[in-house]
C-alpha cells in the first residue's frame, strides 16, 4: 500500500498563514451569524469562504488569504510593495493612499515612502463596467486634470472629492466616482505577478524522497518567500527609522 503524502493530508485540515502562529482551518460563513475579516476589515455579508483559528477569533477572507505578499503596483511604481498583517507605525494606523481612509488591519506598504494601500484596494481593477455608468470606467491614481487646483465631486454621492484619492473615470462622459461608490470592497483582483523559479528544476529521480516533485518545490518557494519577505520588512523599516531621524535632525538644525 502506497504511503500517504502528510502535507496533502494537513492541508486539507487547515492551512498556515503568516499572519497568524496556528493553523487557520475552512470555516461555513453559514454557520456563524456575523464574521468580520481580519485582513481588510469587512464582514461575511455575501457569505464568502472563510479560514479561521476559532481559539483566537481571527479570521481571513479566503481571497484575503490567498493574497500575494509582494505586489508590483502602477500606483507606486518606484519600489515593490509587501503585505503586512498590521502597520509599523506606533500608532498601529495608517491612512490608505487609495481612498483616504484610515485602516488597522492588513495593507499593502512600501515602508521608505510611507505609501499604504488598503488590501481591497489595491486589489480594484483597472478598468470595469458598472450599473451607474453606460461606459467603460478607467481607474485613475488621482485628479483627471491637468491643473491639479480643479475642483471635482464624485458624481455618484456628490461629495467634492481629494485630488490625491484614486477614482474610476468616464473620459468622454467626465463622470467620476469614488472607489467605495464604484464597487463594493472586494479583495481578489491583484495586478499578475512574475511567477517565482522552481528552486529545484531537476530532482535527483532516484532519491528517496517524496514522490510527487512539486511538494518539495511549493515548500521550498515558500521558505524562500518568507525569508526574502522578512529581510525586505526589515530593510524598509530601517530605512523608515533613518529618515525619520534624518527629519528630527534638521528640525533641530532650524
Amino acid at each position: 500500500m502506497g504511503r500517504r503524502n502528510r502535507n496533502r493530508d494537513s492541508t486539507s485540515q487547515g492551512k498556515q498563514h503568516f499572519s497568524h502562529s496556528h493553523i487557520l482551518k475552512p470555516i461555513n460563513p453559514a454557520e456563524v451569524e456575523t464574521l468580520t475579516c481580519n485582513a481588510c476589515e469587512q464582514p461575511n455579508n455575501d457569505k464568502p469562504n472563510f479560514y479561521g483559528c476559532n481559539s483566537c477569533q481571527y479570521f481571513l477572507h479566503e481571497n484575503c488569504f490567498n493574497a500575494p505578499r509582494f505586489l508590483d503596483h502602477s500606483s507606486h511604481s518606484s519600489h515593490p510593495l509587501t503585505l503586512l498583517a498590521s502597520p509599523t507605525y506606533s500608532s498601529r494606523s495608517y491612512t490608505c493612499k487609495a481612498c483616504g481612509s484610515a485602516g488597522n488591519g492588513f495593507c499593502f506598504s512600501c515602508a521608505c515612502c510611507e505609501f499604504d494601500v488598503h488590501l481591497q484596494c489595491a486589489s480594484s481593477p483597472s478598468s470595469l463596467l458598472v450599473d451607474i455608468h453606460p461606459h467603460q470606467l478607467e481607474l485613475l491614481f488621482g485628479s483627471p486634470f491637468e491643473d491639479k487646483n480643479i475642483v471635482y465631486s464624485c458624481d455618484v454621492c456628490n461629495v467634492i472629492m481629494k485630488t490625491d484619492d484614486w477614482l474610476y473615470y468616464c473620459a468622454g462622459c467626465d463622470f467620476m466616482s469614488h472607489l467605495p461608490c464604484t464597487i463594493s470592497p472586494e479583495v481578489g483582483v491583484f495586478p499578475r505577478q512574475q511567477p517565482h523559479p522552481n528552486p529545484n528544476p531537476n530532482p535527483n529521480p532516484n532519491s528517496n524522497t517524496d514522490p510527487n516533485p512539486n511538494t518539495n518545490s511549493a515548500v521550498e518557494m515558500i521558505n524562500a518567500a518568507n525569508e526574502a519577505h522578512e529581510q525586505i520588512i526589515a530593510a524598509q523599516i530601517r530605512a523608515q527609522i533613518e529618515a525619520r531621524g534624518r527629519a528630527a535632525a534638521l528640525s533641530l538644525w532650524d
